[in-house]
């Protein structure tokens, strides 16, 4: 159920009737509207971006002028943000005032004046080599620590796909005479798709299976990754699991989950696994309608092509 987003209302509406594409009641309808679809972590990303931004702009929808939107960049870059974030931030905004005016809501898309600030592409320094790897997944852990770091490699999973993956997502296959298994994934926009995995990860995922199943836990409904309080780990938690290991592992980076899904696209490729294999694996594209059905039951993916 999503939950109503107090943002902004204009003076001269009210009520909570439906918004129509010639008579939006508030502004409220309209954020409600430009959400609807979102994953929820998008949903409270952008949420909290545009709310900061009203706030500061202290104006409704129809009185955004050019000068809130340079005065808000400015009070970011003041922050010390990274111009990522800066950038993501305006995109958010300018995405909502883009919505606004498609549907009729508002008269003129500011927003569209408004270059986002150029992003230093930086993706080779957040790459970790091979031997890197090997020590970070070589450490002694507890099982479902280390099943977490090799499966954020193995997979190329985001935070949130392994955060809600439960056991009910995980089954056995039988590939090319080897056993083995495969994790359904919900990706961005609420696509699943589902990965291959190497016989050696699906061995660990069947040694914490057993032990889940021995402490009384296990069960379909339930995360393959629970915390001490019976829930899925939190992303945080995640992000401190993977720092932890890092540290221990003497990797002076600023590793975060995300980085163990480049090194799963990187390393791929340098052996040889097909881009188009990699794309599909880690849903950096649309699957079309046939290939749904062997995306399904998939006999290859570029997990399989990792040294792990």
């Amino acid at each position: 159920m999503q939950e109503k987003v107090p943002l902004i209302r204009s003076e001269t509406s009210g009520g909570d009737a439906p918004l129509s594409m010639s008579s939006a009641r508030t502004d409220d309808h309209v954020v409600q509207l430009w959400l609807r679809g979102k994953s929820e972590n998008s949903r409270d990303a952008y949420v909290r971006d545009v709310t900061s931004f009203f706030t500061h702009a202290e104006a409704d929808l129809g009185g955004i002028k050019l000068e809130h939107l340079w005065a808000w960049d400015e009070h970011l870059g003041r922050q010390g943000l990274a111009v990522s974030t800066r950038a993501r931030k305006l995109a958010a905004v300018k995405s909502l005032l883009s919505f606004a005016h498609r549907i009729g809501y508002t008269s003129f898309n500011i927003g569209a004046a408004v270059s986002l600030p150029r992003i230093p592409d930086m993706l080779a320094q957040r790459i970790l080599s091979e031997e890197e790897l090997g020590r970070i997944l070589a450490l002694d852990m507890p099982t479902r620590n280390r099943l977490l770091l090799r499966l954020f490699y193995a997979s190329g999973a985001r935070v949130s796909e392994l955060v809600s993956l439960r056991w009910k997502h995980v089954s056995a296959r039988t590939t090319r005479d080897t056993a083995s298994g495969q994790i359904t994934v919900v990706g961005k926009g609420d696509k699943a798709r589902n990965v291959l995995l190497a016989a050696s990860v699906w061995r660990d995922i069947q040694s914490w299976h057993a032990e889940e199943l021995e402490s009384g836990h296990g069960q379909p409904t339930e995360p393959v990754f629970r915390s001490s309080r019976g829930g899925a780990l939190s992303r945080q938690q995640m992000w401190r699991i993977v720092k932890s290991a890092t540290r221990a592992a003497g990797v002076d980076k600023d590793v975060s989950p995300h980085w163990l899904r480049h090194a799963h696209a990187s390393h791929a490729l340098d052996h040889g696994a097909p881009t188009h294999l990699v794309k599909e694996t880690l849903g950096h594209k649309s699957l079309t309608t046939t290939s749904k059905y062997s995306h399904a039951r998939p006999d290859d993916s570029s997990s399989t092509y990792l040294d792990i």
